[in-house]
C-alpha cells in the first residue's frame, strides 16, 4: 500500500462528505427518512469519532503499540449517547474537517510503516494494512448512505411527483 494513495483517497473522500453536506439546513440534517435509520448529522458526527476515536487510533496502536489494550469503542451507542442529532451540521462539519486534516498529517507523517504489523484482536489478527483499507471502506459505506439520505429527500420533497424516470435506484443498469 501506498501512503500517498491512502492520504489522497481519503482527501478525496472528505470533499465528497462535505459536498454532500453542503447547502442543507439543519433541519433537513436531522431528519431521518425512517425510525432506526440515521441522519446526515448522524453520519457526519459519527464519522467524526471513527475518525478520531478508530481508525486513527487504532491503526497507532497495530503500527506502534501493538503490546498494550486496544481501546474500546462504541460507535452504535455513540449515536444515542452523545445525542449527535441534537447538533448543528456546521460546526459538525467543522470538527470533522479538522479531525481529517489531522489524520492526514499523520498518515503523512508516518516514516515506511509497516503495513503488515498485526494486532491481536479477540476475533482474530488484524493486519495495518486491512485497517488502513477498511478507512477508506468505512468513508466509501458512509458516503453511499450520505447520498441514500438526499435520494430519500428528493422523493419527500417531490411528491407527488416521482422520480422513476430518472432510472432505477436499486443499482440495475439501465
Amino acid at each position: 500500500m501506498q501512503i500517498n494513495g491512502l492520504i489522497s483517497r481519503l482527501k478525496m473522500h472528505a470533499a465528497t462528505i462535505n459536498t454532500l453536506a453542503a447547502g442543507i439546513s439543519d433541519a433537513q440534517a436531522a431528519w431521518k427518512p425512517a425510525p432506526g435509520q440515521w441522519s446526515v448529522l448522524e453520519v457526519l458526527n459519527h464519522l467524526l469519532d471513527e475518525e478520531i476515536e478508530d481508525f486513527r487510533a487504532h491503526l497507532d496502536f497495530i503500527l506502534f503499540h501493538p503490546d498494550q489494550p486496544w481501546p474500546r469503542i462504541d460507535p452504535q451507542g455513540w449515536v444515542a449517547l452523545r445525542a449527535y442529532n441534537q447538533r448543528r451540521l456546521a460546526p459538525s462539519l467543522a470538527a470533522f474537517n479538522q479531525a481529517r486534516q489531522d489524520s492526514l498529517a499523520w498518515l503523512a507523517g508516518l516514516n515506511t510503516p509497516d503495513w503488515n504489523s498485526v494486532y491481536q484482536l479477540p476475533f482474530g489478527p488484524l493486519c495495518a494494512g486491512d485497517l488502513a483499507a477498511a478507512w477508506v471502506g468505512h468513508d466509501l459505506l458512509h458516503i453511499r448512505q450520505l447520498v441514500e439520505l438526499h435520494w430519500a429527500a428528493a422523493v419527500r420533497d417531490f411528491a407527488p411527483y416521482r422520480l422513476d424516470y430518472a432510472g432505477s435506484w436499486d443499482g440495475e443498469n439501465e
